[in-house]
């Protein structure tokens, strides 16, 4: 007498399928975890080297002996910098002494759109450097913001801020010439400057209304 082979049934069949799934999933978020971590320390280095390659931008280094990514004040959304979410400003300190202050800014008005900032700050309230870092200005005309597209390599237009202060500068000059001010432009293409140059002066005003703790000795996350 042939024995009867027992056809598996679908509920039995289900549960395997999904045993085999199950299987393939652990194993796979397992092989993902596995590169994540094994990869992350070189990400991590690669993002903090770019960081600091454009904080060197506003930033002298003769100004700083501390690690500055782990020197970080936390600033919270506020009109006067045009943020709408959380940031961080970044402590320079030299000897222990503070020196400077880096962070980021957004002019909310430019010609077309948002254009983001990264600004550095002396202890003496002077304008160490001013960055554009991201914007959407016409290119050709408005983005010379930018020094990265300025065709004026020797002295690119937003070098005119360095060394500037509220206190060297009045009120009534923080406006493109055209405006009466004392900053230059190209003709036909003021909003996008316009709209730096405000930024930049608020951010100064933030930074002189909030001097004592941006400023305090022991306002950086050192870890």
């Amino acid at each position: 007498m042939t024995p009867q082979v027992r056809k598996p049934t679908a509920a039995r069949m289900a549960l395997r399928t999904a045993v085999i799934l199950l299987l393939f999933v652990v194993v796979f978020t397992s092989l993902l975890a596995g590169a994540y971590l094994w990869t992350r320390p070189a990400v991590e280095a690669a993002a903090a080297e770019e960081k600091m390659k454009s904080i060197s931008e506003v930033l002298p280094g003769e100004l700083f002996d501390n690690d500055l990514l782990k020197s970080s004040l936390r600033i919270a959304p506020d009109p006067a910098l045009g943020l709408e979410d959380e940031s961080l400003a970044y402590q320079a300190r030299r000897g222990g002494q503070v020196t400077g202050l880096v962070f980021e800014a957004v002019a909310p008005d430019g010609y077309s759109g948002r254009i983001r900032l990264l600004i550095g700050v002396g202890v003496d309230g002077s304008l160490l450097g001013v960055r554009v870092t991201q914007h959407k200005e016409t290119p050709g005309l408005g983005d010379y913001i930018d020094p990265r597209k300025d065709r004026n390599r020797e002295r690119p237009w937003i070098r005119q801020f360095d060394g500037l202060s509220l206190a060297s500068v009045p009120e009534r000059e923080w406006r493109v010439r055209k405006d009466g001010g004392r900053f230059d432009s190209l003709a036909g293409a003021t909003v996008s400057p316009r709209a730096v140059i405000r930024a930049v002066h608020k951010a100064l005003r933030y930074v002189e209304d909030n001097r004592q703790r941006l400023f305090a000795a022991n306002s950086g996350e050192d870890g």
